[in-house]
């Protein structure tokens, strides 16, 4: 399941071009596909925020079109996906006293959630 909190689908939702009921689904999709690189992201990634079985990093600017490639998302679900994963770093960032700098952040990169499984 994705790690993306409920108000951080809320909003993404609200700007997205795919509908309420379509986002989790697609959602848990990038999940499955991001756990398993999560070894990867960690040696090559900057690590901006760990906690809450999460793990945040910071990548480049195009990432998620190569995401979406693997996972066969379209242009519509790609951004609807990566503005989920960006408002949760901005929640996150709101409640740890952070938001400015993950804002500042997100001006130039994106961002990548990755839940933790228990086994990891």
């Amino acid at each position: 399941m994705h790690p993306i909190d409920g108000q951080a689908l809320l909003l993404a939702t609200a700007k997205a071009s795919v509908g309420p009921q379509d986002l989790p689904n697609l959602l848990d999709a990038v999940q499955a596909d991001l756990s398993d690189g999560l070894p990867e992201y960690r040696r090559r990634y900057e690590l901006v925020y760990e906690g809450d079985a999460t793990c945040v990093f910071l990548v480049e600017a195009d990432h998620w079109a190569t995401v979406a490639e693997r996972v066969g998302l379209d242009s519509r679900e790609r951004d609807a996906v990566r503005r989920a994963h960006a408002e949760h770093l901005r929640r996150i960032g709101s409640r740890e006293d952070r938001r400015e700098e993950f804002e500042t952040a997100l001006d130039i990169r994106s961002c990548v959630v990755i839940g933790e499984s228990d086994g990891d």
